[in-house]
């Protein structure tokens, strides 16, 4: 850019301050407001990327510009404003007089911090990550060159965001052949390298290694290879930071090794936990120190590291601020602006009114309050308390509805999320309700084809399916997929995840061919376009298995099952939902080809494995104790198979309840173990009472019902009852008939 450049009339750019691989930072005047900012510009992406994706890309950069701007605490720079100017994305943030970690270390020759300011700088910064922390968000990208020590003395984190924009280009890289854009490794956590799953655990590890580099300067691992650095984030116990310098004070020793443990779950719980160990060394302190931290140690087994991390280059650790990570993308963030609406639900807080017929701009306390809020119910969720999290986000709802109105992207925002919470605690009508609320308001608001009504509408497709309403969700499948193809292109994420849950959806309409083919296609276009091995890919090959199952092609797809769940296993770790739901997909699919045997064998060690990692009543393992019963009744262990569906039947029933799906299907089992056992009377009155129940919940026509009267007839036979038999076959035969009409 040209010196003394002008930005929206607004801006001047004066002179360039820094520069990485991702753009340029400027000293800026706001001439509007007459005070001197930094201006972060973006690369501009040239014609040889994807336009379509671009358009993407500039939702998303806006995206997390709010989510940076919503931030309001002194150890996290401010971000002022953003936008877009002749194709170049810019952010507008809080000049400061200071210099980052890096700078500092460079100037002292690389040699360690003064033990003082190394304790100060580590009390700030988890002030800070404490903050954002709470408020649901996780910098990713943790580093010397992205903390700021001002001249005052007030330490800041830059960057917020950012590593999220890394990985929109990171995709972008990968759809041009050039491999993932990764940063230096000096400062990831075992988990973020081995493509796992982020919390805010991982950035309390990057702030270990911050900690160890400006406390003995040089990182943990201070290696020149980015294979060896890998490696030792993996596998290697760092030496204790006062082994390489003895004046560390022992409490400030104990605190990076604690950051610094291999497993998520052995460091500090949350950096408030840390801020208290982080207190003057006393010997209360120390004790608890010792009781949360304990000895640090390798766990017994970590997945090898994925193939992707061998064409990482090392870079220059402490250095630069525009590295790129790959990062999953929030469902939603927060907004500002002024919307009109009707009065206050009731509950909600009041906001006085300027005059009849006008909405007042809320007081930002109020919206960055509701914004905590909000961010809070995401953390929520992302820990599995759907429950909690669904009432966080309706009373934000009711709050954001009358302070902002109903269409505010805000509100939607937090309806989107109840929606969310409904489909994954069983309430799938409600969520189909509030879903198409907030697809209609978005559209309005924000047009038909923006993503995130796209987002909305695929979800109502979604629930149409929980529902059993597999056309009408075809319908908005098809009509989704359209217009991401037409706004993104046929090979975008969100373009092939729609696929895929079209794919999906067609076995569920029974059209097996075409669901086998369209799944095909995507597992392909996911490999090209995010490698062979990325979880999305994984989980498109799992649906091909399945159709193939479904086709009664079971060797083939076994084949692939295995397939996945060795790639699941080595990508995501043997402990992981996803490798353990393919582990039985893989027994199932064994007992389906007569392998009993083996298949009982795999479900025997699935189940240990599900009680370890889930407990004894989660319904996975519950699940994988079903088939372990199933396949000892295909062996002829009656008597065994029918203790162990009892026993599952009662937990079922304890914990998803009586007229759950699960519970009535371990509910048959029992009576086919009594028929194979001789107690037919016995096995009639359970069949009975499975289809009474079927069809109260699921209705008269439902395949299910239909199969358990079917169950019953046969049953019936069984005794002698050869004409109740036959009425109750005729009676099946018609309710097939009547479903298979048209129009019904």
């Amino acid at each position: 850019m040209a010196d003394t450049r002008l930005i929206h009339g607004r801006y001047r750019l004066l002179e360039p301050i820094g520069r990485g691989g991702m753009g340029e930072v400027w000293r800026a005047l706001d001439e509007s407001l007459g005070r001197h900012v930094a201006v972060k510009c973006l690369k501009p992406l040239g014609p040889q990327h994807d336009q379509s994706f671009i358009r993407v890309l500039r939702e998303r950069f806006r995206r997390e510009a709010r989510v940076a701007a919503s931030l309001q605490h002194r150890g996290v720079t401010v971000v002022h404003d953003f936008g877009e100017y002749e194709g170049v994305l810019y952010l507008v943030m809080e000049l400061l007089d200071g210099q980052n970690l890096s700078q500092l270390l460079d100037a002292n020759e690389r040699r360690p911090l003064p033990v003082a300011d190394v304790v100060d700088i580590a009390r700030q910064v988890t002030s800070a990550l404490a903050y954002t922390h709470e408020q649901g968000i996780v910098h990713r990208d943790l580093k010397p060159a992205n903390i700021m020590r001002l001249t005052d003395g007030t330490v800041k984190i830059c960057d917020f965001g950012i590593a999220r924009l890394g990985h929109d280009i990171g995709f972008t890289s990968r759809l041009t052949g050039t491999g993932i854009a990764m940063g230096t490794p000096h400062y990831m956590s075992p988990e973020q390298i081995g493509g796992g799953e982020i919390d805010h655990r991982s950035d309390l590890y990057s702030l270990g290694c911050v900690l160890y580099e400006i406390a003995t300067g040089a990182p943990p691992f201070d290696l020149d290879d980015a294979w060896a650095v890998l490696v030792g984030h993996r596998d290697t116990v760092p030496e204790p930071p006062r082994s390489h310098r003895s004046e560390l004070p022992d409490f400030l020793d104990r605190a990076v090794l604690g950051l610094l443990a291999k497993t998520p779950d052995e460091r500090p719980a949350d950096a408030r936990e840390l801020g208290l160990l982080l207190g003057p060394e006393t010997p209360a302190a120390g004790l608890a120190a010792t009781a949360v931290l304990g000895a640090v140690h390798l766990p017994p087994s970590l997945p090898p590291l994925p193939p992707w991390t061998r064409s990482m280059t090392t870079g220059h650790k402490a250095t630069g601020t525009w590295t790129v990570t790959s990062t999953p993308t929030d469902r939603a963030t927060a907004l500002t602006g002024e919307w009109t609406t009707a009065g206050p639900p009731r509950g909600a807080a009041a906001v006085p009114a300027l005059s009849t017929g006008q909405r007042p701009t809320p007081p930002p306390g109020l919206v960055a309050a509701l914004t905590g809020r909000h961010n809070a119910g995401l953390s929520l969720s992302r820990l599995g308390r759907w429950a909690e999290a669904g009432e966080v986000h309706r009373a934000v709802a009711a709050e954001r509805e009358y302070a902002l109105g109903p269409d505010h992207p805000d509100t939607l925002a937090s309806r989107y999320e109840v929606g969310f919470t409904l489909s994954r605690t069983g309430r799938a009508a409600d969520a189909l309700r509030e879903f198409t609320r907030v697809g209609d308001g978005r559209a309005r608001t924000l047009g038909a084809d923006h993503p995130e009504t796209l987002a909305a509408r695929q979800e109502t497709a979604y629930v149409l399916g929980q529902l059993g309403r597999h056309f009408e969700a075809h319908q908005v499948y098809a009509s989704v997929l359209a217009a991401r193809e037409r706004t993104v292109g046929p090979d975008h994420p969100d373009t092939l995840r729609c696929r895929h849950n079209l794919a999906f959806n067609l076995s569920r309409l029974g059209r097996l061919e075409d669901s086998y083919r369209m799944a095909c296609e995507v597992a392909a276009a996911r490999a090209a376009v995010l490698g062979a091995t990325h979880p999305d890919t994984l989980v498109t090959r799992y649906e091909v298995a399945y159709a193939l199952g479904q086709l009664g092609r079971w060797p083939e797809a076994l084949e692939i099952y295995r397939e996945v769940a060795a790639a699941r296993e080595q990508a995501l770790g043997a402990d992981h939902p996803d490798t353990l739901a393919t582990r039985y997909e893989v027994a199932i699919s064994l007992g389906r080809l007569g392998h009993s045997e083996e298949a009982l064998e795999r479900f025997g060690a699935l189940v240990g494995d599900r009680t370890r990692v889930q407990g004894p009543a989660d319904p996975e393992t519950l699940r994988a104790r079903h088939g372990l019963g199933v396949n000892l009744g295909r062996l002829g262990r009656w008597d065994e198979a029918l203790a162990e569906a009892r026993e599952v039947c009662a937990l079922r029933e304890q914990v998803l309840g009586a007229d759950h799906p699960d519970t009535l299907v371990s509910r048959r089992e029992i009576a086919v173990g009594l028929g194979w056992l001789g107690h037919w009377a016995d096995a009639l009155t359970v069949y009975r009472a499975v289809a009474e129940a079927r069809e109260r919940v699921l209705g008269l026509s439902h395949p299910d019902a239909l199969a358990s009267r079917n169950d019953e007839a046969h049953c019936l036979e069984q005794l002698g009852c050869g004409d109740e038999a036959a009425e109750l076959y005729r009676l099946v035969a018609t309710r097939r008939q009547q479903r298979s009409a048209p129009g019904l």
